[in-house]
Protein backbone atom coordinates (compact mmCIF):
# COMPACT_ATOMS: atom_id res chain seq x y z
CA UNK A 1 0.00 0.00 0.00
CA UNK A 2 1.37 3.39 -0.89
CA UNK A 3 0.40 7.00 -0.26
CA UNK A 4 -1.08 7.20 -3.76
CA UNK A 5 -3.36 4.23 -3.02
CA UNK A 6 -4.63 5.58 0.29
CA UNK A 7 -3.74 9.05 1.54
CA UNK A 8 -2.35 9.58 5.03
CA UNK A 9 -5.25 10.16 7.45
CA UNK A 10 -5.14 13.21 9.71
CA UNK A 11 -5.46 12.83 13.49
CA UNK A 12 -9.21 13.55 13.36
CA UNK A 13 -9.63 11.10 10.49
CA UNK A 14 -7.75 8.46 12.48
CA UNK A 15 -10.18 9.03 15.34
CA UNK A 16 -13.11 8.37 13.01
CA UNK A 17 -11.39 5.30 11.55
CA UNK A 18 -10.71 3.98 15.06
CA UNK A 19 -14.36 4.41 16.01
CA UNK A 20 -15.50 2.56 12.90
CA UNK A 21 -12.96 -0.23 13.47
CA UNK A 22 -14.35 -0.61 17.00
CA UNK A 23 -18.10 -0.40 16.32
CA UNK A 24 -18.28 -1.52 12.70
CA UNK A 25 -20.28 0.16 9.92
CA UNK A 26 -22.18 3.15 11.30
CA UNK A 27 -24.10 6.31 10.53
CA UNK A 28 -22.67 9.80 10.96
CA UNK A 29 -24.82 10.18 14.10
CA UNK A 30 -23.32 7.04 15.67
CA UNK A 31 -19.78 8.19 14.87
CA UNK A 32 -20.54 11.69 16.15
CA UNK A 33 -21.92 10.28 19.42
CA UNK A 34 -18.71 8.28 19.90
CA UNK A 35 -16.55 11.31 19.05
CA UNK A 36 -18.43 13.40 21.63
CA UNK A 37 -17.36 10.93 24.32
CA UNK A 38 -13.76 11.88 23.49
CA UNK A 39 -14.16 15.59 22.77
CA UNK A 40 -17.15 17.82 21.93
CA UNK A 41 -17.68 17.69 18.16
CA UNK A 42 -20.57 19.13 16.18
CA UNK A 43 -22.61 16.83 13.96
CA UNK A 44 -21.92 18.92 10.85
CA UNK A 45 -18.18 18.80 11.56
CA UNK A 46 -18.29 14.99 11.75
CA UNK A 47 -20.43 14.84 8.61
CA UNK A 48 -18.02 17.06 6.66
CA UNK A 49 -14.98 15.05 7.84
CA UNK A 50 -16.64 11.80 6.79
CA UNK A 51 -17.60 13.25 3.39
CA UNK A 52 -13.98 14.32 2.85
CA UNK A 53 -12.77 10.90 3.98
CA UNK A 54 -15.09 9.29 1.43
CA UNK A 55 -13.66 11.52 -1.32
CA UNK A 56 -10.14 10.57 -0.18
CA UNK A 57 -11.15 6.87 -0.33
CA UNK A 58 -10.56 6.37 3.39
CA UNK A 59 -14.24 5.49 3.91
CA UNK A 60 -16.87 3.66 1.89
CA UNK A 61 -20.41 5.05 2.02
CA UNK A 62 -23.40 2.74 1.51
CA UNK A 63 -26.23 4.88 0.13
CA UNK A 64 -28.72 2.03 -0.32
CA UNK A 65 -30.86 3.13 2.63
CA UNK A 66 -32.17 6.48 3.85
CA UNK A 67 -29.40 6.74 6.45
CA UNK A 68 -26.00 6.42 4.83
CA UNK A 69 -23.75 3.83 6.44
CA UNK A 70 -19.98 4.36 6.50
CA UNK A 71 -17.17 1.87 6.93
CA UNK A 72 -13.38 2.04 6.61
CA UNK A 73 -12.05 1.39 3.12
CA UNK A 74 -8.91 -0.23 4.55
CA UNK A 75 -8.28 -2.43 7.56
CA UNK A 76 -6.80 -1.23 10.82
CA UNK A 77 -3.78 -3.48 10.32
CA UNK A 78 -3.02 -2.11 6.83
CA UNK A 79 -3.42 1.46 8.08
CA UNK A 80 -1.07 0.81 11.01
CA UNK A 81 1.52 -0.78 8.70
CA UNK A 82 1.32 2.21 6.37
CA UNK A 83 1.62 4.72 9.22
CA UNK A 84 4.56 2.88 10.83
CA UNK A 85 6.29 2.53 7.46
CA UNK A 86 5.86 6.25 6.82
CA UNK A 87 7.20 7.10 10.29
CA UNK A 88 10.09 4.66 9.83
CA UNK A 89 11.18 6.41 6.63
CA UNK A 90 10.55 10.01 7.76
CA UNK A 91 11.87 9.93 11.33
CA UNK A 92 14.28 6.99 11.46
CA UNK A 93 15.87 6.94 7.99
CA UNK A 94 14.46 3.46 7.44
CA UNK A 95 16.13 1.99 10.55
CA UNK A 96 13.78 -0.49 12.23
CA UNK A 97 16.29 -0.81 15.08
CA UNK A 98 16.10 2.92 15.88
CA UNK A 99 12.30 2.86 15.67
CA UNK A 100 12.01 -0.10 18.06
CA UNK A 101 14.54 1.36 20.50
CA UNK A 102 12.65 4.68 20.63
CA UNK A 103 9.30 2.89 20.95
CA UNK A 104 10.60 0.91 23.91
CA UNK A 105 12.16 4.01 25.50
CA UNK A 106 9.04 6.15 25.03
CA UNK A 107 7.14 4.49 27.87
CA UNK A 108 7.46 1.75 30.45
CA UNK A 109 6.97 -1.69 28.92
CA UNK A 110 5.18 -4.27 31.07
CA UNK A 111 6.76 -7.69 31.60
CA UNK A 112 3.87 -9.25 29.63
CA UNK A 113 4.48 -6.90 26.69
CA UNK A 114 8.21 -7.61 26.81
CA UNK A 115 7.52 -11.37 26.73
CA UNK A 116 5.28 -10.93 23.68
CA UNK A 117 7.92 -8.78 21.96
CA UNK A 118 10.62 -11.38 22.62
CA UNK A 119 8.38 -14.13 21.25
CA UNK A 120 7.63 -12.05 18.15
CA UNK A 121 11.34 -11.43 17.58
CA UNK A 122 12.08 -15.15 18.00
CA UNK A 123 9.43 -15.94 15.38
CA UNK A 124 10.91 -13.36 12.98
CA UNK A 125 14.36 -14.80 13.55
CA UNK A 126 13.12 -18.35 12.81
CA UNK A 127 11.53 -17.12 9.55
CA UNK A 128 14.79 -15.40 8.53
CA UNK A 129 16.76 -18.67 8.78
Amino acid sequence: MSASDHPMPTDRELTILSILWDIGPATVRQVNDAMNQLQPTGYTTTLKLMQIMTEKRLLIRDESSFKHIYQPAISQEKTQKFLVGDLLEKAFSGSAEKLVMQALAARKVSPAELTKIKKLLDNWEDKAK
